[in-house]
């Protein structure tokens, strides 16, 4: 469903291992600064620390739902900063919050009482509307920009508030990647650092953004989601089937004239799987690509970040306009969830709008 050039992002949050705000994070993530480092306690299965990323700033003794609303508070507040800044008058806000999956250490219906402690703290703040929230993992972010877009062209909302959280770090988690061999440690190369955090992007309409005064960071072209049916942990071979569909979606939902896709942010975090479906995908797609090796996987730095990863990229792809590094106007993020969820999302630097390619 097409966003352009109508809906865009108006104010982005982020808290991560590497930084308690945007600005810090998206810095470190470019001068590729890694928070990766030896669990305090927690051995893997070759009998060494596990190697993870860690919120520096997390009380040690909370966990399950208080923890993950200490993750997520601070930078939803930061994305809502744009709206609460002077006196307005503000329309109810829709919230849509992506959660992991259900899996050891995240019972079923944990993703209901997150959001709903966290739409509690900020309704204290502003008007709150619909709340959605699913347990759907790394691509349920990219694919709540789809559902968000879908509600404020419809006129279901001015503004949506659409954030990530996660965190890996619970014992039974890190216990259940380790059985599964998922864990990146000296005798597993091709496993993943779990981190945690959380990513919130706050969407509006032009009207709405210029009725508030308020500027648009990126503009949200479109955004997509498929299914894969060879996910990973099934005795199949994946070929990129559901990520070429979200890619195709995307594409076939942006403009006609819209230019090959400059840079790509994604959630690859070292697991073979992911590194040839991406491969797949990319041969399907390579016309939609300026140049097919620009991609950046920010979880070299702050780990795998899960259900946060998609809303934390559009902060990397908001921060790269802003301060004019970026390798071009347009840039795509995509996520891959363990279960088959696959979406991918196209942005575009609003103030390049119309410039020659």
């Amino acid at each position: 469903m097409s966003g352009a050039p109508g809906i865009g992002i108006i104010g982005v949050g982020a808290r991560t291992p590497l930084g308690f705000g945007a600005p810090a994070t998206a810095a470190a993530v470019r001068a590729g600064i890694s928070m990766i480092e030896e669990h305090p306690f927690m051995i893997d299965r070759f009998g060494q620390p596990m190697m993870v990323s860690m919120d520096a700033g997390a009380d040690p003794g909370l966990s399950g739902t208080g923890r993950m609303l200490a993750l997520a508070l601070d930078p939803a507040l930061e994305a809502l900063a744009p709206v609460l800044e002077g006196a307005r008058d503000l329309p109810p806000v829709m919230l849509m919050i992506a959660a992991p999956e259900v899996r050891p250490g995240w019972p079923e219906h944990r993703d209901r009482d997150v959001a709903r402690a966290l739409a509690a703290r900020l309704a204290k703040t502003i008007p709150l509307g619909t709340l959605r929230h699913a347990a759907v993992g790394n691509a349920g972010g990219i694919a709540a920009f789809d559902h968000a877009v879908a509600a404020l062209r419809d006129g279901d909302c001015e503004l949506c508030l659409v954030g990530g959280i996660e965190s890996y770090l619970e014992p039974e988690t890190l216990e259940w990647l380790d059985e599964n061999e998922q864990l990146h440690s000296e005798g597993n190369i091709y496993g993943f650092c779990p981190g945690e955090g959380a990513g919130f992007c706050l969407l509006a309409t032009a009207r709405t953004a210029a009725r508030l005064g308020l500027p648009v960071l990126l503009e949200v072209v479109s955004a997509a989601s498929a299914r894969e049916s060879k996910p990973i942990k099934t005795r199949t071979v994946c070929i990129g089937e559901g990520l070429s569909a979200a890619f195709r979606k995307a594409f076939a939902r942006a403009p006609a004239d819209l230019p090959p896709v400059d840079h790509t942010i994604c959630d690859m975090n070292g697991e073979r799987y992911r590194g040839n479906e991406f491969g797949f995908s990319m041969l399907r797609s390579a016309g939609g690509f300026r140049e097919d090796a620009d991609f950046q996987t920010p979880a070299d730095c702050w780990g795998d970040l899960g259900a946060a990863s998609g809303p934390l990229f559009a902060v990397l792809a908001a921060a790269a306009a802003a301060k004019g590094y970026a390798a071009g106007p347009l840039t795509m993020i995509w996520g891959s969830s363990e279960a088959g969820l696959r979406a991918a999302a196209l942005l575009r630097d609003p103030a390049a709008r119309g410039e020659a390619v």
